[in-house]
C-alpha cells in the first residue's frame, strides 16, 4: 500500500533532513477541492523540523519528489502535504488486484481468533417482526465481515421459549383455540401462536374492566383476573415439569420453530447454534456460589443474592431472587460461560437493541469480576429501534409489522417499481419474479443496513426502492450494467501491462484500493454500515465512469481490454461487498 512505501520514505526524510526518529507519521485522504491523492499532516513534524509548518511541507515534499518513483508531483496547504502518486503506481496496483481472486477477502486459518456473533434471539409467543428484520440483518452481516476479514466465526441465537408470556399464548390456545392447528387453518405455525398472544391480551383487559367495574382496584384486577391466574398456574406447571403442560408447550414451540425455518430463509439467514431458554435459565445458578466465594456477590437478609456495582457508576443488581429463581442476569451469565465451554471463543457480540445497554454493561462487568478474561472481548452491537411512517409497533395489541407480510410487501413494491420502468423486457415469468424476490429483499437488507447501527431509523419501503439514490436497486442496477458489458464484449479480457489512464479510471482504482481495508474497519467496528457506505461511493464514480467513457468502442484493443477489466473487477467488489451485506445481486435488471 503506498501509505506503507511513503511511510518508510518519510522516515528516511526526516532522519536525513532533521536527523528525527520515532516521529508520528499521520496521513489522510486529500480532500476533493485540491490536487492530490494522499495528505500528510505536517503539524506533528514541527518539533523535529524546528520550523514553520509550509516550509517543513516544502522540503519533505521536495525531497519525496526527488527520491520516491511513486511520488509525481506535490502542493502544500498550511500544515498539509499533498502528494500526488504516478499513474503508473495505481496502474499497477489495479493489474495486481484484477489478477487476484476474492479481492480483499482474507481467509481464516487454524490460528485465526474464534469470534461469536448472537443475533434474532425471537420469543415463541409471536411471529418475527420489523425490529427483529434489523437484528438480524446486522448480526449475520458483522459475523460476514468478521469471517472475511480473517476470523473464525460462529453465528448462535437464544430463543426464548419460556416464561410468562408463552403460557399466555398457550392458555389462550388452550381455553379458546377448539384445537385450531396450522394445518387446520393453513395459518403460519408462528403467526397462529402470534394470534393467541393477542387473543390473551383481548380476553385479560376485558377481565381487568369488569373486575374495575365491580369495584376492585385496577392494581389488583391486574393481578386477579382469572385469565392472568390461569396463565401463572401453567408456568408453575411447566416448572414442575407437569407432562400434558410440557406436551401443550411442545407441540406449540414446534409450530413457532417450522414458522420461523421458513422466515429465516427467505432472509438468508443461518445459525450454527441454537440456544434455548428453556435449557439454560438454570445455567447461571452454579455460578452464584462461586461467586459468593469469591466476594463478587453478597448475600441480604431475606436470601436474596446481589452484587454492588456503585464503585463502577451503576447500581445494586439482583443476582437470585429469596426463593432461589433466577432471574435474566443470572441466565445470561450462565450462557456466556457455556458458550465459552462449547466454543472457547476470543470474542463475542451481543445484536440486541439500546433498550438493553445497562443490562450488558453489567453483563460483562460481572464476567470480568467472576475472572473470566474474555469478559473484556465481550461487545454489546447495540442498535436503534425502526419506526414506519405510520408510527411505533406494539406486540399486545397486535400492531407488530410482521416480518413475512413485510418482506413480500417489498417483493410486491419491487415488481411495480419494476414495470412501471418497463425493467422485464425479454424475461420469463420465472426470472421477473427471481428479479422482483432480489431487488425488494436486497432493498430492505441495505435500507436497514446503510445506517449505522447506533441510530435509530425511520424506513420507508418506497425510498427504499428508488433506483437513483443510495439504495440497493440502483447499486444492483450498476452490476446489472456490467454483466451486460461482459456479454457484449463475449471474450476473455486480456489485461494490458501499462495503459495510460484518466483521472476518473484513476478514482476508481484508488477506491479499489481501499476495499480491503475497508474490510478490516468495518469488522473492527462490527459497523455494515461503513461497507453499505463503501459500496455506494464506489458505485457513483464507476456511473460517472460508464456515462462518460467509451468501453466496448474505445479507439485501440489496450484500452477496450483495461476499460472493461476495471469494470469487471468494479462489478466483483460490488458483489463481494453485498455479499457481506447478505444481500444477493442480478446479472440482468
Amino acid at each position: 500500500m503506498i501509505e506503507e512505501i511513503l511511510k518508510q520514505e518519510i522516515e528516511k526524510c526526516l532522519a536525513e533532513l532533521y536527523s528525527a526518529t520515532e516521529q508520528s507519521i499521520q496521513f489522510q485522504k486529500t480532500r476533493k477541492d485540491f490536487e492530490g491523492d494522499i495528505t500528510l499532516v505536517v503539524f506533528p513534524l514541527l518539533r523535529a523540523s524546528k520550523k514553520g509548518p509550509e516550509q517543513t511541507a516544502e522540503e519533505i515534499g521536495n525531497y519525496l519528489k526527488e527520491k520516491v518513483k511513486e511520488v509525481s508531483d506535490f502542493n502544500v496547504v498550511k500544515g498539509f502535504l499533498n502528494l500526488e502518486i504516478t499513474q503508473e503506481y495505481w496502474c499497477n496496483q489495479f493489474i495486481t488486484a484484477y489478477n487476484t481472486d476474492d479481492y480483499g477477502v482474507v481467509k481464516a486459518d487454524e490460528n485465526a481468533p474464534t469470534y461469536l456473533v448472537e443475533y434474532s434471539s425471537p420469543n415463541t409467543n409471536k411471529p418475527i417482526h420489523l425490529g427483529h428484520l434489523r437484528n438480524n440483518f446486522l448480526g449475520y452481516s458483522v459475523a460476514e465481515i468478521l469471517k472475511a476479514s480473517g476470523k473464525n466465526v460462529k453465528k448462535v441465537q437464544i430463543i426464548n421459549d419460556r416464561g410468562i408470556h408463552i403460557c399466555k399464548s398457550m392458555i389462550a390456545w388452550q381455553e379458546y383455540g377448539n384445537g385450531e392447528t396450522p394445518e387446520s387453518s393453513a395459518i403460519k405455525g408462528d403467526h397462529l401462536v402470534g394470534k393467541y398472544y393477542v387473543e390473551f391480551d383481548k380476553y385479560y383487559k376485558k377481565e381487568v374492566a369488569d373486575l374495575v367495574a365491580e369495584g376492585m382496584e385496577k392494581g389488583q384486577a391486574e393481578k386477579e383476573a382469572p385469565i392472568f391466574k390461569k396463565a401463572q398456574d401453567m408456568l408453575r406447571s411447566w416448572e414442575a415439569k407437569e407432562p400434558t403442560v410440557r406436551a401443550l408447550w411442545e407441540k406449540m414451540n414446534k409450530w413457532v420453530y417450522d414458522g420461523f425455518a421458513v422466515t429465516y430463509k427467505r432472509l438468508g439467514v443461518d445459525f450454527d447454534k441454537n440456544y434455548y431458554e428453556s435449557d439454560t435459565y438454570l445455567l447461571g445458578k452454579k455460578v452464584v456460589e462461586i461467586g459468593l466465594d469469591k466476594g463478587v456477590f453478597y448475600k441480604k437478609e431475606d436470601g436474596s443474592i446481589w452484587i454492588d456495582l456503585s464503585a463502577e457508576g451503576l447500581d445494586e443488581k439482583i443476582i437470585l431472587r429469596s426463593d432461589g429463581t433466577a432471574v435474566y442476569m443470572t441466565q445470561d451469565i450462565g450462557t456466556a460461560i457455556q458458550r465459552h465451554e462449547d466454543f472457547y471463543f476470543s470474542h463475542m457480540a451481543y445484536t440486541v437493541a439500546n433498550e438493553q445497554d445497562y443490562h450488558f454493561k453489567v453483563l460483562f462487568l460481572i464476567l470480568d469480576k467472576l475472572g473470566y478474561d474474555w469478559a473484556k472481548n465481550c461487545y454489546h452491537l447495540s442498535y436503534g429501534m425502526v419506526d414506519l411512517p405510520s408510527g411505533r409497533m406494539k406486540s399486545r395489541e397486535g400492531t407488530v409489522v410482521d416480518a413475512d407480510d413485510f418482506m413480500q410487501e417489498m417483493v410486491d413494491t419491487a415488481k411495480s417499481i419494476a414495470k412501471e420502468l418497463g425493467k422485464l423486457e425479454g424475461m420469463t415469468d420465472e426470472e421477473a419474479n427471481a428479479l422482483y424476490e432480489i431487488v425488494g429483499m436486497g432493498a430492505l437488507k441495505y435500507f436497514l443496513l446503510k445506517v449505522d447501527p447506533r441510530k435509530r431509523m425511520l424506513f420507508d419501503p418506497k425510498e427504499s426502492i428508488d433506483f437513483n439514490v443510495n439504495t440497493r436497486p440502483f447499486i444492483q442496477y450498476t452490476y446489472a450494467r456490467i454483466q451486460s458489458l461482459k456479454r457484449k464484449h463475449n471474450t476473455e479480457v486480456v489485461m494490458p501491462k501499462s495503459v495510460e489512464i484518466t483521472n476518473n479510471e484513476q478514482e476508481i482504482i484508488k477506491q479499489l484500493m481501499e476495499f480491503p481495508s475497508t474490510i478490516q474497519e468495518a469488522a473492527a467496528n462490527y459497523s455494515p454500515a461503513l461497507m453499505a457506505n463503501y459500496v455506494y461511493d464506489l458505485v457513483k464514480e464507476y456511473n460517472t465512469y460508464y456515462q462518460n467513457t467509451a468501453i466496448l468502442t474505445a479507439e485501440s484493443e489496450e484500452l477496450i481490454n483495461f476499460r472493461l477489466g476495471l469494470s469487471v473487477k468494479v462489478g466483483e467488489v460490488i458483489k463481494t461487498s453485498m455479499s457481506l451485506l447478505g444481500v444477493n445481486v442480478p446479472d440482468r435488471m
